[in-house]
């Protein structure tokens, strides 16, 4: 694919937070960072027309409160045309790191993803796309 030049205008305090993104960020230039934030935002708005994506829910919650485990169990299988995989990480005694692999309609996966975390007793819940088509 070709990359074409075109040049920005910026104000002072709007370029200086550009900087600060692309440092913060390990990009290697300002271009690198304008290209990661189109691409997301690009995401982001397929995300709103329900296009397909496939992501990850995260969630962290108290291993010893085995309440939370069955009502995972319980959404899950609800949405199991959307779930590609669902794994248990043990972090600590008291904590659990669930991760589930997804893919389907961003409205789908927002609504799994939303239930998971709505859960009494998650510490953090977060999803994470991508489009994929």
């Amino acid at each position: 694919m070709s990359i074409k030049r075109f040049g920005v205008s910026l104000e002072d305090n709007l370029l200086e937070s550009l900087d600060q993104y692309v440092d913060e960020n390990g990009f290697a230039n300002r271009s690198q960072a304008i290209r990661f934030l189109i691409e997301k935002n690009v995401a982001e708005k397929k995300w709103q027309c329900n296009h397909i994506v496939a992501g990850t829910i995260i969630i962290m919650y108290d291993q010893e409160k085995k309440a939370i485990s069955a009502k995972i169990v319980g959404i899950q299988q609800d949405y199991q045309d959307a779930i590609l995989s669902s794994s248990q990480y043990y972090v600590n005694q008291n904590f659990c790191l669930h991760i589930v692999t997804v893919m389907g309609t961003a409205h789908r996966l927002t609504e799994l993803s939303d239930k998971l975390t709505a859960i009494k007793g998650i510490k953090h819940g977060k999803l994470v796309m991508s489009r994929a088509d």
